[in-house]
């Protein structure tokens, strides 16, 4: 099991390539082919134009939309040109209102989806939107990159593990990473009293690593910071770790936009690459 089709989609020419180029470095790993989706938005909202605008302000938004899908192509066939690997750029428009659909289809058969931070300086809704396409319109694991480049290798992978489903899904889909790695550091933060592993956190996941040939290890932490993803990315920094494995949005996207969660709070602060799974 490895990764065979990467993809990463942009939505500027001239912006962050932190994404294109940790996709590229791992499709190089991987062996695996290259997809490239450049997206050229249209943010025209048609419902608010007074009448008799409609039809020309549709017109010049999308022939604009087209031109941008157009150079953000130009400038990633550019930068892959003389990277080595197979790749391919397709130029995509969409309305701001209908990038999940979109992406959620064009991305579907990949075997991962990585893309930049979605929160933060120079981070507009299309960023959110694209990250949620690719989880909840594909169901598709995502890696997520912080501007960064990739480490060479990675050697120890924080697995944030509370015994949900969407945490295993996210295991399951880092397996190519795990395997290659010198460690998966499981992280339980104050398991269940009385949840299925209160007797032994963690213990059935490293069994089933250790299966497959990841040397794994346990460790169990207090919740001593609010939140829970300022403890994993304390013990992640402590560490010294490259990457974190965690499931995503655990709770729905509406009450963690509104409410705060991991998922979100990881989105928004992680200053590593985070692979995740809904």
């Amino acid at each position: 099991m490895s990764f065979k089709t990467i993809t990463t989609v942009l939505t500027s020419g001239a912006g962050d390539h932190s994404a294109l180029d940790a996709a590229v470095s791992l499709a190089t790993r991987e062996g695996a082919h290259l997809s490239v989706l450049a997206l050229g938005i249209d943010r025209s909202m048609p419902a608010h134009y007074y009448a008799g605008a409609n039809a020309v302000m549709l017109e010049t938004n999308f022939a604009e939309a087209q031109k941008d899908a157009a150079d953000i192509a130009t400038a990633a066939e550019a930068r892959l040109a003389a990277q080595g690997v197979p790749y391919a750029v397709e130029p995509m428009t969409a309305q701001i209102a209908t990038i999940a659909p979109y992406i959620g289809q064009a991305v579907r058969f990949s075997d991962l989806v990585v893309l930049p931070k979605p929160y933060g300086k120079d981070r507009g809704v299309d960023s959110e939107a694209v990250v949620e396409a690719a989880l909840f319109g594909a169901g598709v694991p995502i890696l997520v990159v912080p501007g960064t480049a990739l480490p060479a290798t990675f050697g120890r992978v924080v697995v944030a593990w509370n015994e949900s489903d969407a945490a295993l899904r996210s295991v399951r889909a880092a397996l190519p990473v795990l395997k290659m790695a010198q460690l998966a550091d499981i992280v339980v933060i104050d398991p269940a009293v009385h949840g299925p592993e209160r007797s032994d956190p963690g213990g059935d996941l490293s069994q089933m690593l250790a299966r497959h040939g990841v040397r794994a290890e346990v460790n169990v932490l207090a919740r001593t910071l609010p939140r829970v993803s300022d403890v994993l990315m304390r013990h992640a920094r402590d560490k010294a770790a490259d990457l974190i494995v965690m499931g995503a949005y655990g709770h729905s996207r509406f009450r963690e936009a509104i409410f705060g969660g991991a998922t979100r709070h990881m989105l928004e602060e992680a200053t590593l690459p985070v692979l995740m799974k809904h």
